[in-house]
């Protein structure tokens, strides 16, 4: 699976030196301090939408370890699943073109869904910092499958 990063909203893990990117709600992050954000999502009922990206990319442009997610409060309507990824980027802060592992998170709500789900993700980030995300995914109706 690959991820282009260029939505991605950098941190800075002060003990590592290294940088966190994470997707979640690009205009309600708070920085690196904050030991808790609020994310908003939206999308069709019974289809994965993406609720989170998480990487350590090192000061020269390598890849560090990768945070630790678990569900601590599951969603009522839908299940959420963490894939690994292959994320390319470019031009971000001083690295002009890297390639770099990461976890993709996504929600996907039970079929026929239509309604506000919420869950929280607890995220461990190398160096000992624990951030917790409570996220909402706003689930519209699925649009009919076109036949042909």
């Amino acid at each position: 699976m690959g991820v282009d990063a260029k939505s991605v909203v950098w941190r800075r893990e002060a003990s590592t030196a290294s940088a966190i990117a994470l997707l979640c709600g690009l205009t309600s992050i708070a920085w690196a301090q904050a030991p808790s954000v609020e994310c908003a999502f939206k999308g069709p009922a019974g289809k994965n939408i993406q609720i989170g990206l998480y990487l350590n990319i090192r000061p020269d442009c390598t890849s560090g370890l990768l945070p630790t997610i678990r569900l601590s409060s599951p969603p009522t309507n839908g299940k959420v699943v963490v894939k690994k990824a292959k994320v390319s980027a470019t031009n971000l802060k001083q690295c002009l073109a890297l390639e770099v592992p990461g976890l993709v998170a996504f929600y996907q709500s039970r079929s026929g869904f239509a309604g506000t789900d919420n869950m929280t993700l607890e995220v461990k980030f190398p160096g000992g910092r624990t951030e917790i995300q409570k996220i909402t995914v706003n689930v519209g109706p699925s649009s009919p499958s076109q036949g042909v």
